[in-house]
């Protein structure tokens, strides 16, 4: 039986986002009204998010379980039975109206820092969100396209995409393969370092084993945390590619 590797490596998922980050993304995905979320299927997608984390060895902060448990209980309450003549305060009173007053307010300064960030630093040497990737690495017509920094959850996404993808037969596999952290992240720097800027598939190449895959992305994670590398995207979605965060 082909088991899922272990790791003692542990990264803090809170470094990179919140449990708001992750329910504005899903919003975001979902192409939903943030007034009117179906709590249903975000605590289902969300409890996924929350399992795939715990599967790649991630440590979890203890607000993302909080949230988890806000979303159960919001749900419970959305099925509570109407009163055949309901006053007007159970009317007007909405479980989720919490969380999207928090929704919102959270939103409102993401936007905020986003605008912060996007101001010029005095001798900041940084990859600028508007350039354009080489010619023979994006599709014809993509020359104009913005480049927008990908979040931890799009990572993720990426993450989950590329092992969904793998043969599903559970076969018994010998790998005499010895892998480390340190050894992939100097492997991901030497390659930048040559190509300047490569997409999660192009790290991984033809070795789609599930470990590999794991501690490649774990690296991508590490890299990111100590502000080595940067991932962006051309779209809202669309391919995520990694670059220096510094001209190498």
């Amino acid at each position: 039986m082909n088991e899922e590797p272990k790791t003692d490596y542990a990264i803090k998922l809170d470094i990179f986002e919140g449990p708001l980050d992750l329910l504005l993304y899903l919003i975001k995905k979902n192409q939903i009204d943030i007034y009117n979320i179906p709590i249903a299927l975000i605590t289902r997608q969300y409890l996924d998010y929350l399992n795939l984390i715990k599967s790649l060895n991630l440590d979890l902060a203890g607000e993302y379980l909080v949230m988890a448990s806000t979303l159960i209980h919001i749900k419970s309450r959305l099925l509570l039975p109407v009163p055949d003549e309901p006053s007007p305060e159970e009317l007007e009173d909405d479980p989720r109206s919490e969380l999207v007053r928090q929704l919102l307010e959270h939103q409102a300064f993401k936007e905020a820092a986003d605008l912060l960030t996007q101001r010029p630093i005095l001798e900041r040497d940084v990859f600028k969100r508007a350039a354009a990737l080489p010619e023979e690495k994006h599709p014809s017509g993509a020359e104009d396209e913005e480049l927008v920094e990908a979040s931890i959850f799009e990572l993720i996404e990426a993450f989950h995409q590329i092992v969904s993808r793998l043969d599903q037969k559970e076969l018994l596999e010998i790998d005499l393969e010895k892998l480390s952290l340190s050894d992939i992240i100097n492997d991901v720097m030497e390659r930048l370092t040559r190509e300047k800027n490569l997409t999660f598939d192009e790290l991984l190449g033809e070795k789609r084993e599930r470990r590999r895959i794991v501690y490649t992305f774990l690296a991508l994670l590490e890299l990111i945390r100590l502000k080595m590398i940067k991932a962006y995207q051309t779209a809202a979605f669309g391919v995520i590619r990694i670059f220096p965060a510094v001209e190498l």
